[in-house]
């Protein structure tokens, strides 16, 4: 358990937000262990498997012996998280709804019904990270002590209002830890499989669901060299990704890689690997943790995207964002990413790749 934690989670009423996953049910256990009041809650947002999860759900909270409740969350997950990620296709970039949901509804909508209609002190998820501070200093975001399931990344957008009312009992531990607590408390999770980025997908490709949520905004059009010189068509800008090789349907004696993208001509720009590489990006909107940026110019380290290995950059301010130089250059910086910010553990803040 946190060191902010181990001696004040008792009798403290915490609402745990449940999937019926292995990480959610291990946290309830946790805080029910350490004495606290403990009742569960389940984001319905019209999931694919919606009653299948629910089902999850209940069967862990009845094993707990905790109340559960169910909150509709399905229209503003509608509006805040899946028309945003449909838009950002359309507009030529890569979005990550799952850092947009984290802070709008699980720790935004959520959070907010679960203090006032649950009478919540916390509500507490199974995310692998860490919370430490508080008071002027504020609180800090840590990274889990797991680096294989950290997910720190995906809380960057978080606001102090909103971690002075968060817990993540899983912090402190390792994935296989918590499979070993799942079966020392007798739930059994061992065979099950890990739930995946991006909830509302389930098994259908990006491009099969904007098909169905936003059908007729993708059109055909050229696909470029960097040069100008066109190659093919391409299906509709939503299909590519920069540093996309697959699906070009561009042979050559050394592969082509989307390079960018452009959705105010409709054109897919394709180049080789070297012309993926580049030492600078631009960030137009920063979010810091803290409330404030530290002095600029600042030297950190940078994630461009979830599963990248953390680099080192230098952090410069200017009239409407920040400029990030990277010690060494960086493949497929991609647009409607995060960058996210680390000094140590501590997550400094993120923003949104423009380019």
């Amino acid at each position: 358990m946190a060191e902010r934690f181990a001696t004040t989670i008792h009798q403290k009423n915490i609402v745990v937000a449940m999937s019926g996953g292995v990480d959610s049910s291990v946290a309830a256990a946790l805080l029910q262990q350490q004495g606290a009041r403990v009742q569960g809650v389940f984001m319905a947002l019209a999931q694919p498997d919606l009653a299948e999860q629910l089902q999850r759900v209940r069967a862990v909270a009845d094993f707990l012996r905790i109340p559960l409740t169910v909150v509709d969350l399905a229209e503003p997950f509608q509006r805040e998280v899946v028309d945003y990620f449909c838009a950002g296709y359309f507009a030529g970039k890569t979005p990550n709804p799952c850092v947009v949901c984290n802070r709008t509804i699980k720790c935004g909508l959520l959070l907010d019904r679960a203090r006032e209609g649950l009478g919540a002190d916390l509500l507490a998820t199974g995310h692998y990270v860490r919370i430490s501070g508080e008071g002027e200093a504020g609180y800090r975001l840590l990274k889990g002590i797991d680096p294989t399931k950290d997910q720190s990344y995906f809380l960057a957008l978080l606001r102090q209002e909103q971690l002075a009312r968060l817990c993540f009992p899983l912090g402190d531990f390792r994935k296989e830890e918590v499979y070993e607590l799942a079966a020392g408390f007798g739930l059994a999770f061992r065979d099950t499989p890990e739930s995946q980025d991006i909830c509302f997908l389930k098994h259908q490709s990006v491009a099969e669901f904007l098909a169905v949520h936003s059908p007729g905004q993708g059109r055909p059009g050229p696909m470029l060299t960097l040069q100008g010189k066109e190659l093919g068509q391409h299906a509709g800008i939503h299909h590519y990704t920069i540093g996309q090789r697959r699906g070009l349907g561009l042979p050559d004696a050394t592969p082509w890689y989307v390079a960018t993208l452009d959705p105010e001509r409709n054109v897919v720009v394709v180049g080789k690997d070297a012309d993926l590489w580049q030492r600078e990006m631009v960030l137009p909107v920063v979010h810091w943790l803290r409330g404030h940026p530290p002095s600029l110019p600042h030297v950190c380290a940078v994630k461009i995207r979830s599963r990248h290995p953390a680099c080192q950059a230098e952090i410069v301010g200017f009239d409407t964002g920040v400029r990030l130089t990277f010690a060494e250059p960086q493949r497929a910086v991609t647009p409607g990413q995060f960058a996210v910010f680390y000094e140590g553990e501590e997550v400094l803040g993120c923003g949104e790749i423009a380019r």
